[in-house]
């Protein structure tokens, strides 16, 4: 997650230098000369500065830069090694495959092939095709072709404009997580020519360039690595939310279609800038397009995992240079799909329904190259990681069943009902940690069962894919 101005909120996971509230900043430490200070309200650094000071090592990225905790790195390291170099955990899509139990869905072809995987992001990437080649053959993985789609005026992508390679370090991320996780399946990467930020600013572009390919029969999955705080949109303040629920107009579209639409649910923990954006976080809000009840909210953990990808502790949530998004909607009601979740979400739709892997310790590797001065590898973690692994999830899912599985809702809280009694249901509760926001404001505990910090929990894919495809 990260803001592109000091009132934006997406969800960035990656290397984006640019005008970053404390809210979103990575408040990682930086050796002298390598770039801004941390911001003075943002967490302790996950990287020391012992570690950043050290000639011999990449670049960590400023506060300001958001949630990539290293970048430029000639070659991926070993678990062991980031941890001892950077003070971190570091995955590889080959852990995460044994992590999430991949590996006997692929050996029954199972891969995502013939399914569509969407992905919106302002501004793209020109060097997406090249990133994913380099980064599949690194992993031993089959690359695949990524059509873009160019929605609007796209601007020539200027390698020193900071808003432009802040979206192409997301596009990267996004294309990457996706492919690691359904590696046959077709990615079309749609790059819009308006920034999103805070409020509606940049949301129709993406919304229509969302119904355009919906309406064209192009995408089994959309999955968004955006999103806006819910008390930035006009009038809400006034208890009007037609500025909100006037661009759900691509989500009814999908939902027609069975277009499954995912977004991630946020790196801010329960709360947010307050409506003023100069950094007030004194209430819980939630945010758009993750709130929307025709939207699957994907949260954060975090994993821990030995060199091979065997689990060493149990997933717990993702709290560490941000936290996982999640808490009660001021917008929409609850849908009947959280009845069965009533007695924590109260009236309100909840978020996160559901959580994948999003903490920088424990960060994904991902090669970009749009910036000459940037090339290499880094190691990425946020929400903007969980939701792209999802779809690769639901992009297997409808391989498996043989057709789209639209509207996920209710298999997933189904599937959760049953999980106490059914061990083939694949969703794996998350029953360790917090995802209390550091500017003070209390969050939601992970407990047995639905919660606000992780949803349902995260997923065995090995069983929760033939689960969630025998659903419809």
């Amino acid at each position: 997650m990260h803001r592109v101005l000091p009132a934006s909120h997406r969800r960035r996971a990656v290397a984006l230098a640019v005008g970053v509230t404390a809210l979103t900043a990575c408040a990682l430490a930086t050796a002298p000369g390598t770039g801004p200070a941390p911001a003075p309200a943002g967490p302790v650094s996950a990287v020391s500065a012992a570690s950043a000071s050290s000639a011999a090592l990449p670049r960590p990225v400023p506060a300001v830069a958001g949630h990539q905790a290293v970048r430029g790195a000639s070659a991926p390291l070993s678990t062991a090694q980031c941890e001892t170099r950077y003070g971190i955990a570091c995955y590889t899509p080959i852990q995460y495959r044994q992590a999430y139990d991949l590996n006997p869905l692929y050996r029954k072809g199972i891969t995502g092939k013939g399914r569509t995987i969407v992905i919106v992001d302002s501004f793209g990437s020109p060097t997406v095709q090249h990133d994913l080649d380099v980064y599949s053959k690194q992993f031993g993985i089959k690359s695949t072709h990524v059509s873009v789609v160019k929605w609007g005026n796209v601007p020539k992508f200027d390698p020193t404009d900071e808003t432009q390679t802040g979206w192409a370090g997301e596009t990267s991320l996004d294309v990457q997580m996706a492919h690691a996780v359904a590696p046959d399946a077709h990615i079309v990467l749609v790059e819009t020519g308006v920034a999103e930020t805070e409020g509606v600013t940049g949301l129709p572009e993406m919304m229509d360039a969302e119904k355009s390919l919906i309406d064209q029969g192009v995408g089994d999955v959309i999955t968004q690595s955006f999103g806006a705080t819910e008390n930035t949109f006009p009038g809400f303040g006034k208890g009007d939310f037609s500025s909100i629920k006037d661009l759900r107009y691509a989500f009814k579209d999908a939902e027609r279609h069975d277009v499954t639409v995912l977004a991630s649910s946020g790196d801010g923990g329960a709360t947010d800038s307050t409506e003023d954006g100069v950094g007030h976080y004194d209430q819980r809000v939630n945010s758009w397009p993750s709130a929307d009840p025709l939207v699957t909210s994907i949260g954060g953990t975090q994993l821990h995992l030995d060199a091979q990808g065997g689990r060493t502790a149990p997933d717990s949530v993702y709290n560490d240079n941000g936290a996982g998004g999640g808490g009660q909607s001021h917008v929409f009601a609850r849908p009947s799909y959280q009845d069965t979740v009533e007695p924590v979400v109260g009236a309100r739709r909840g978020t996160p329904d559901v959580s994948m892997s999003a903490a920088v310790d424990g960060g994904a590797w991902t090669y970009m190259s749009y910036d000459p001065k940037e090339t290499g590898w880094g190691i990425s973690g946020g929400t903007s990681e969980a939701s792209p692994l999802f779809s690769g999830i639901v992009a297997l899912a409808d391989q498996q069943a043989g057709h789209r599985l639209g509207d996920i809702h209710q298999a997933l809280y189904s599937l959760s009902a049953q999980s106490p009694w059914n061990p083939f249901t694949g969703l794996v509760d998350v029953k360790d940690g917090t995802n209390n926001s550091y500017q003070g404001v209390t969050g939601y505990d992970a407990v047995r069962g639905y919660d606000m910090a992780t949803g349902v929990g995260t997923v065995d894919a090995a069983k929760f894919v033939p689960a969630l495809a025998l659903t419809r």
